[in-house]
């Protein structure tokens, strides 16, 4: 038997009567129709990725309980949840036995809506977290130190990262925290990668490389994940700061 693990979005998975968001017929008639074309028996781990606000949350935890006793997930995880929700999933997965593994917030150096009481909560439930756009959509690296590149994610129409966000100002933080990074002896995507990685509720960093060179830029992080107190109280301050 084969297996993967499989991050289903709240968005229609082909055509069908089912919706999408959290409800059960759409999570359970979506892993179906992916486990047929990935001719796959099941997956390792099934995330929900975004909480459902006209279902309960009881309907899309009975939903992911009744994929792992089916057989067609291991483990279930969330993803974009906030503190609350986490901890009210949590609290409904554990009452019917089901393995709630990891949460997959998007977090990183600039985005730090999870510290507002998600990460406390993996503390308390035990639940792994792996942190996702770590390097907030190449924001976070050298790639924009001298403005934004032909070939770049903010140089193309209809991706995520809009050209106008690559403000001078915005230019100016990144030099800053590159400086910060030279001295640390890292390139400026090594680290953001170790400033997620150097807090022990962040399990894992999701990372998203085109090239090899890239991958192994980024797998060298972890050679130095140790942060000063100055070295953390400047990054707070060029990324705070107006």
């Amino acid at each position: 038997m084969n297996s993967l693990f499989l991050q289903k979005r709240g968005t229609i998975c082909g055509r069908g009567p089912y919706g999408n968001w959290g409800s059960r017929k759409y999570l359970i008639s979506s892993l179906d129709q992916s486990l047929r074309r990935m001719k796959l028996d099941y997956v390792d781990i099934f995330y929900h990725h975004r909480p459902d606000p006209n279902m309960p949350l009881e309907e899309t935890m009975g939903a992911l309980d009744q994929i792992v006793r089916q057989g067609k997930a291991l483990y279930v995880g969330v993803s974009n949840y906030k503190a609350e929700e986490t901890q009210q999933a949590a609290k409904i997965l554990k009452e019917q036995g089901t393995p709630f593994l990891i949460h997959q917030p998007r977090y990183n150096m600039m985005d730090r809506w999870v510290e507002d009481g998600l990460l406390d909560v993996f503390t308390k439930t035990g639940i792994g977290s792996i942190a996702f756009s770590p390097l907030e959509q190449g924001i976070l690296t050298s790639k924009y130190l001298g403005g934004i590149p032909e070939d770049s994610r903010a140089a193309k129409k209809g991706t995520y990262l809009d050209s106008s966000k690559i403000t001078p100002e915005l230019i100016s933080k990144i030099k800053a925290l590159n400086e910060i990074a030279v001295k640390r002896g890292q390139s400026l995507a090594q680290m953001a990668i170790a400033w997620l990685l150097k807090d022990e509720r962040i399990t894992s960093v999701l990372i998203g490389v085109s090239k090899v060179s890239q991958l192994k830029d980024n797998l060298e992080a972890l050679n130095n994940i140790k942060f000063t107190k100055t070295e953390l109280n400047m990054i707070d301050k060029i990324i705070l700061e107006k």
